[in-house]
């Protein structure tokens, strides 16, 4: 049967007419059910923190303690005892609020970890969702909204208690930096609750590594006061390089991006190395978080 060129032409593009709208249409209702998931899991976390507001509460409290106790320990200190020009009091805060953002994304697992013990979890899984990736973004989305808004509070503390205007001015720098923060240690929560057998176990490891993590970074003092093997276990410290990225916009009205903010014998980096240094590490924590996620409930 002979078919000219133009009735080619208009086949073909029918054919593109029929098969483009289902793609379209398939992908959309994808798009539609996962964003319909994450509100879902999302609000029901927000319930929970809002039936029990404790974490919350605790949240702010603990890092308002260490500001005020700190700063008030090193209030007659010399100016130039910890670094140039400045007093302890404006060097510890990015370390609080970094600290803040480590100590809230770490209880990310908490829910996850009382819903299998309750068998919830269970009822998650073989219900019909599109894409238990939602499970994670829920997660992520409650933990970073719950954390930023105590740093906020965290800021503002800091702004009455040290008078440092300095902070406001670089809220969108702090707020993005935390963001990296919490993406980070919540994905490596979410991977525990999943790993760990209980909650017994997931809040001993969290009691654990909270002080180590906190002193083995530039949060309550510079590298220098630091020994050798000290300095070393530091700048494998994620934290480290998010408070050293704030304290220096806290510090400098000018930025420049190849200014030295770590310095040690084996190692130093410049800011846009520290930033880089952050992506990676949580590009790798995603990555991993999620092939070990599917390896095991998969």
């Amino acid at each position: 049967m002979f078919i000219s060129k133009n009735a080619k032409k208009y086949l073909i593009s029918f054919k593109d007419y029929n098969i483009k709208p289902k793609k379209y249409i398939n992908q959309k209702l994808k798009k539609q059910n996962l964003l319909q998931e994450i509100k879902a899991l999302t609000k029901r976390l927000y319930i929970q923190v809002y039936r029990k507001p404790a974490i919350l509460i605790v949240g702010i409290i603990q890092p308002l303690l260490w500001l005020i106790l700190f700063s008030a320990l090193f209030q007659n200190a010399p100016i130039n005892l910890i670094t140039n020009n400045i007093k302890y009091g404006e060097f510890v805060s990015p370390g609080i609020i970094i600290f803040t953002a480590f100590t809230g994304s770490m209880n990310a697992g908490l829910p996850i970890i009382f819903d299998r013990e309750f068998g919830f979890l269970n009822r998650l899984l073989i219900s019909p969702l599109k894409n238990r990736n939602s499970l994670l973004f829920s997660s992520l989305i409650s933990v970073w909204t719950i954390t930023i808004f105590q740093i906020i509070i965290i800021i503002i503390c800091n702004i009455f208690l040290l008078k440092n205007l300095s902070i406001l001015l670089n809220i969108y720098s702090t707020i993005s930096l935390t963001t990296l923060i919490i993406i980070n240690i919540a994905s490596i929560s979410l991977c525990l609750s999943f790993i760990l057998p209980g909650h017994i176990e997931f809040l001993g490891f969290i009691l654990i590594t909270n002080l180590p993590i906190l002193f083995s970074s530039t949060a309550l003092a510079p590298l220098s006061f630091m020994p050798y093997w000290l300095q070393i276990l530091t700048c494998f410290n994620p934290l480290t390089y998010a408070i050293e990225i704030l304290r220096f916009l806290y510090t400098h009205t000018y930025i420049n991006y190849n200014n030295k903010i770590i310095e040690t014998i084996w190692i130093t980096m410049n800011l846009s190395e520290s930033i880089l240094v952050l992506l990676i590490i949580n590009i790798i924590n995603l990555t991993l978080v999620k092939h070990i996620l599917t390896y095991k409930y998969e």
